[in-house]
């Protein structure tokens, strides 16, 4: 038997061999290690909008590989439209979260875009079940045994209700690192002076810009700052900013009344393109503030009228009425909270859509194929309001 030269004993190669596999073996999170380790769970699934992604993710991303195998991420608010509160898109997302991570890491990390459906969390639950059992069924390793899955968020977070939603799955609570939240580094990086070209370049300069975010996702959001996006979104931000000034000197922050018109006829519903600020160039349901005489179907005849130029009688659109309902998400309108009444007015099919044409504040007035509806062009939440009214 060979005589170990450091510790002076007689031993086998198997016993040197796990003695001395931890020294021998590259510290790092790769597939192959983590095939060797014990881990809690074999999935572990991380919920986010991660606009943008900052240190707090990071740190719950590291916790999740230290507890499972494999993590899989699933990125928040997908095929939205870039807004003040959805600045970049999943893919600049992912590039974001991979960027702080390393190869290993990544090699053990799924990324996956997650639509929000804002008015129906049955749906949005179905859609987090599939989504994670398909990429178990792909990524695990023992077919012949299931997967252990939990969830890993912050318990403080009123956004992490989710963590409930799932029984059938475990559970990681962790601790939200330095009070880090997306918030503030979106204010900080669009809420910049209007006239200083290098727009949010100057905090991801700085010393907050370092505690918060991961080095490389500081290089990615300096690129975006020096984009036509980010003007874009900035624009947008000046505006509600220029908009919610107006309100300030108000006793109590105000809560706004608005109606939208889901007017359907042969599997079409009528939309407009936004002639101005906030959303401009975006397609929208008609529809607008409630006078303060008006009661709301008075006031939502009117918008559609207004914004469509629709030349159909007004006792047909009224007898056309099948359904309504408020929707009031907290974050559905940038510009405050926003409450709105809508009118599902459903048309006699007919082999020709009524001429329609853009007023007041629609550029055009269009018909859209309900199964043509893009929700990445749609303005806040109107196709989920289309989505809940319709069923589509």
């Amino acid at each position: 038997m060979p005589i170990d030269r450091v510790h002076g004993t007689h031993e086998s190669p198997e016993k040197k061999f796990k003695r001395t596999w931890k020294d021998r073996v590259p510290v790092n999170h790769s597939k192959e290690i983590a095939g060797m380790q014990n881990f809690e769970y074999d999935f572990l699934v991380f919920i986010g909008r991660f606009q943008p992604f900052h240190r707090g993710h990071l740190a719950v991303i590291e916790q999740g590989l230290r507890k499972a195998r494999q993590m899989i991420v699933l990125c928040g608010s997908a095929h939205q439209p870039r807004s003040t509160r959805n600045p970049w898109s999943v893919s600049e997302r992912e590039d974001m979260v991979r960027s702080a991570l390393s190869k290993a890491d990544n090699q053990r990390v799924h990324i996956a875009p997650l639509m929000d459906i804002v008015y129906n969390d049955e749906i949005w639950v179905r859609n987090v079940q599939s989504t994670v059992q398909g990429l178990v069924t792909a990524h695990h390793g023992m077919p012949h045994k299931s997967a252990k899955v939990g969830l890993i968020g912050h318990s403080k977070d009123h956004s992490s209700f989710y963590l409930k939603l799932f029984p059938q799955w475990g559970s990681v609570e962790v601790e939200n690192v330095d009070g880090i939240s997306a918030t503030p580094v979106r204010e900080a990086i669009f809420g910049v002076n209007q006239t200083d070209r290098r727009g949010g370049m100057h905090y991801l300069e700085s010393s907050d810009a370092d505690l918060a975010l991961p080095a490389a996702v500081r290089e990615k959001l300096a690129k975006f700052c020096l984009s036509e996006d980010y003007e874009e979104i900035k624009y947008e931000h000046d505006f509600i900013a220029k908009y919610k000034r107006a309100w300030s000197a108000a006793p109590y922050a105000p809560t706004f009344v608005t109606v939208d018109a889901v007017v359907v006829q042969s599997g079409h519903v009528l939309l407009v393109e936004r002639k101005a600020r906030p959303g401009k160039g975006l397609l929208a349901l008609p529809g607008g503030f409630v006078d303060q005489n008006e009661k709301l179907l008075d006031a939502c005849l009117r918008e559609l009228r207004e914004e469509t130029r629709l030349k159909v009688p007004a006792p047909v659109l009224r007898g056309s009425i099948k359904a309504q309902q408020v929707f009031d998400d907290p974050h559905r309108s940038a510009r405050g909270r926003t409450i709105t009444h809508a009118f599902h007015i459903e048309l006699e099919p007919s082999s020709e859509l009524p001429k329609v044409k853009g007023g007041d504040d629609a550029r055009q007035a269009m018909w859209v194929p309900l199964a043509e509806l893009d929700p990445g062009k749609l303005y806040e939440d109107h196709y989920f309001i289309i989505q809940e009214m319709t069923g589509i």
